[in-house]
C-alpha cells in the first residue's frame, strides 16, 4: 500500500479512502460540450448587441424612443407583451464619457428606469422603489475615466436603458406622455458603430468570430475565469476567436454542441419552483452570476428580465403537456386578505399561444388582456373577496364584469406580475391561489 508520503510525492490526493492521481481528476470536456458552453455563454450578449443595433439604425445613442401608446392585439409585435406600462428605451453610449440622465417627477405613479450592461444582468433600477417620484438627474459612468461622486459605474461602456411608466388605461395615456417628454439624457456619444453582429442561427464560425469580438468589446468580469478556461480549445477567448484547424469530425463536434445549445437556450426556466400550479422564479433572475444556462434562456424568452425585488413574475404551468391551457372555463379566487401583496401594482394577463411557443394578447369582445388591482369595473365579493373568471365565452351578466377572456380555439397561458413585491412574495409565505374548473 502507498503510504503518506509517497502519495504526496506522486502528485495524488486522498480523498475518503480513494486516490486520485492530480493529472487525472476530469476527463477533458468533448469539444461537443465546449461548443454548448461557449455558445450559451455568449448568446446574451449577442442579442443585446442585436437590439442596440435596431435601436441605432434608427436613432442616435444616448436618447430616449418612446412607445407612445398602450400595446394592444393591434400594435403588439414582440412575446409576452404587456398593457400595464409604456416604454420608453435608449442606448447609452459611455465611451466619450460619462452622461446624465433626468427622470421627472412622478408622484404615486410608478416608473422604472432599469440599466443592464452588455450581459443581461442588471446594473441599477431606479425609480419609485429605489429612488422615490420626486424625478432626478442620475450620472451613468463607463468602466474607465472620471466620474462624479455617486456615479453608477457600469461594466462596460454600453448600456441599454428601459423606463417602464405605469398607465391606467387608455384615458391616462396623455399623462404617461407628459412624463415621457421629460425624460432626457445629456452626454456625448463615441464615433459610429460598425461591428458584424451575428443572428442566433448564424453558422458557428460566424456566430463565435462575431460573439469573439463582442467580448473584446465589452470585456467579461474575471469571475468568469473557469469558463473561459474550459472553452479554450475552441479558439474562444477574451482576445477574440482563434480557432485551430478543426478536423471534419471535430467540426461535427462543434455544429452538434451548437444545436444543443440552440435547442437548451428556447427551454425557459423562469420557474424554477412549481406550486399550485403556477412556477415560482428564480432567485437570481436579472443577476445570473455564473448561471449561463439560466441567462441564455432568459436572454432568448424574456430579455432585460428585472430583479425580483422590482418585479415578481409568474408563469401558469397549464393543463397540458406543453405548459399551456386547452380546456375551458376556470376560476382565480383571491380570498378577502390574499391578494398579492405589492407596494406597486398587480395584473394576471392571459396570452394566446402561437405554434413556435411565442405568446400574444388575443382579440376578443370587451378588449381586455389583463386583470389587475387597477382594473375598472370589477366586482368584490361581499366579504372582500375577488374572483376571476377566464372563459372562452362570455360567462353571463353576473360574471361579465370580472372576465378574462380567452381565445375561442387556440391554447393558451396566465402570466401573473406582481411590482414592488412585499416580502411575502419574496420569501415564499405568499403563494397565488391555483386555477380550478368551473361548470
Amino acid at each position: 500500500m502507498m503510504d503518506r508520503r509517497s502519495l504526496l510525492a506522486s502528485g495524488a490526493t486522498m480523498i475518503g479512502g480513494m486516490v486520485i492521481g492530480s493529472r487525472t481528476l476530469a476527463a477533458a470536456p468533448s469539444l461537443q460540450s465546449v461548443a454548448r458552453d461557449a455558445w450559451l455563454y455568449t448568446v446574451p450578449l449577442v442579442e443585446v448587441a442585436n437590439v442596440r443595433k435596431r435601436i441605432l439604425a434608427n436613432g442616435p445613442a444616448n436618447a430616449f424612443v418612446h412607445n407612445r401608446d398602450l400595446t394592444n392585439v393591434r400594435t403588439q409585435k414582440v412575446t409576452s407583451p404587456n398593457n400595464d406600462t409604456m416604454y420608453s428605451r435608449a442606448m447609452l453610449d459611455l465611451r466619450a464619457g460619462p452622461v446624465e440622465v433626468t427622470l421627472p417627477p412622478t408622484g404615486t405613479r410608478y416608473i422604472s428606469l432599469q440599466l443592464v450592461d452588455m450581459y443581461t444582468n442588471n446594473i441599477a433600477v431606479l425609480g419609485s422603489r429605489t429612488t422615490g417620484g420626486g424625478g432626478g438627474r442620475f450620472v451613468v459612468a463607463g468602466p474607465q475615466g472620471d466620474a462624479p461622486v455617486g456615479a453608477i459605474r457600469a461594466p462596460s461602456n454600453w448600456v441599454f436603458a428601459l423606463v417602464r411608466t405605469l398607465v391606467d388605461g387608455p384615458s391616462d395615456v396623455v399623462a404617461v406622455r407628459a412624463v415621457q417628454d421629460g425624460l432626457a439624457i445629456r452626454g456625448a456619444a463615441g464615433p459610429a458603430l460598425d461591428m458584424p453582429v451575428p443572428a442566433r442561427d448564424a453558422p458557428w464560425q460566424v456566430y463565435f468570430r462575431d460573439a469573439g469580438a463582442l467580448l473584446v468589446e465589452s470585456p467579461p468580469p474575471v469571475t468568469d475565469d473557469a469558463l473561459f478556461g474550459r472553452v479554450a480549445p475552441l479558439g474562444l477567448s477574451r482576445t477574440g476567436f482563434r480557432p485551430p484547424a478543426f478536423s471534419d469530425a471535430a467540426v461535427r463536434e462543434i455544429e452538434a454542441g451548437v444545436a444543443e445549445a440552440r435547442s437548451v437556450a428556447t427551454q425557459s426556466r423562469l420557474g424554477k419552483q412549481v406550486v399550485g400550479g403556477w412556477a415560482y422564479p428564480s432567485w437570481d433572475l436579472g443577476r445570473f452570476e455564473q448561471d449561463y444556462e439560466f441567462r441564455a434562456q432568459t436572454a432568448v424568452s424574456g430579455l432585460f428580465a428585472l430583479p425580483l425585488e422590482e418585479a415578481f413574475y409568474t408563469r401558469s404551468v397549464g393543463d397540458s403537456p406543453d405548459g399551456l391551457f386547452r380546456n375551458d372555463r376556470y376560476h382565480l379566487h383571491f380570498a378577502k386578505d390574499a391578494l398579492p401583496p405589492v407596494d406597486g401594482f398587480w395584473s394576471v394577463t392571459l396570452y394566446e399561444a402561437t405554434p413556435d411557443g411565442q405568446l400574444f394578447f388575443t382579440p376578443n369582445a370587451i378588449d381586455r388582456y389583463s386583470i389587475g388591482n387597477r382594473t375598472t369595473g370589477l366586482a368584490h365579493n361581499a366579504d372582500g373577496s375577488l374572483d376571476v373568471w377566464i372563459a372562452r365565452a362570455d360567462p353571463g351578466a353576473a360574471r361579465r364584469s370580472n372576465w378574462l377572456p380567452a381565445p375561442r380555439e387556440k391554447p393558451f397561458a396566465l402570466s401573473m406580475r406582481a411590482f414592488m413585491p412585499r416580502a411575502p412574495l419574496l420569501n415564499g409565505t405568499y403563494r397565488f391561489p391555483p386555477l380550478r374548473r368551473y361548470a
